[in-house]
């Protein structure tokens, strides 16, 4: 008779790493959220096609936004995203 191999106890704050990570205060910008996020994420493996939509999207918030801070870190997570890509590829 074969048995399945009993399963460690799962950790119930896995996941919720990542939102520690996030500045959470009323004065974080959502430049500073997302500088946040990509740092703690650099080395997580993600779908091509999702950095290329990201591109995309965040390309037209470069040249929608009148907000110089944005533009700048929408400019900089674009670049990010396609270095990404390129050694993916």
């Amino acid at each position: 008779m074969t048995t399945a191999a009993a399963q460690p106890p799962r950790d119930r704050a896995l996941g919720r790493g990542i939102t520690t990570l996030i500045p959470q205060a009323a004065t974080a910008t959502p430049a500073e959220q997302a500088a946040v996020v990509l740092t703690a994420m650099q080395s997580v493996p993600v779908r091509v096609g999702v950095l290329q939509a990201a591109v995309v999207l965040l390309e037209e918030r470069v040249r929608a936004t009148e907000d110089a801070a944005e533009r700048a870190a929408a400019a900089t997570t674009v670049a990010m995203l396609r270095s990404a890509i390129g050694r993916a590829g």
